[in-house]
């Protein structure tokens, strides 16, 4: 094994480490108060469950899937996708009364939860969209000064 596939490898297993095994497992030991978190987006106790099953399911399976690579584009695209969910429904700072820039806030530390989530997001998307694989990893070692232009179109691109 090569240091581009077990660094390629670390990448996403620290990408997915919050949920697997974190976060699956803590809603497999405390089920109930995970529903009862749940219970806070929803009135509804029999949604509150499913909204957990299903979050575990997602945790586990897309987990999986990025690090084994298999639909790993696929499993990152849901898992920014339950990223920015549970950001909209379980970190709504703007519902907190006491948001303020100075002083102690909850509303500002649920505000910088919020943003996290969306940064994990957004680390999903770029694996979604483009890598990191050994390939990826190669290129770095190689230049680890070099640009990728992203926001580049290429010539068949800009015809379309």
């Amino acid at each position: 094994m090569t240091i581009e596939v077990l660094a390629a490898f670390a990448a996403r297993a620290w990408l997915v480490l919050l949920f697997l095994p974190f976060s699956a497992l803590d809603k497999i030991l405390n089920f109930r108060a995970a529903v009862g978190q749940a219970g806070q987006a929803t009135a509804s106790r029999l949604l509150a469950t499913a909204l957990i099953l299903i979050g575990l399911f997602v945790e586990v399976v897309m987990s999986l899937g990025v690090l084994t690579g298999i639909a790993d584009r696929f499993a990152a695209f849901v898992l920014a996708g339950y990223c920015a969910v549970t950001a909209l429904l379980w970190k709504p700072f703007w519902r907190k009364p006491d948001f303020r820039l100075r002083g102690p806030s909850e509303g500002r530390e649920t505000f910088w939860d919020f943003l996290k989530n969306f940064a994990v997001a957004g680390g999903f998307l770029a694996l979604a969209w483009s890598g990191p694989s050994a390939e990826g990893v190669a290129a770095f070692l190689h230049d680890p000064f070099g640009s990728t232009h992203p926001y580049q179109q290429t010539r068949s691109e800009a015809d379309r």
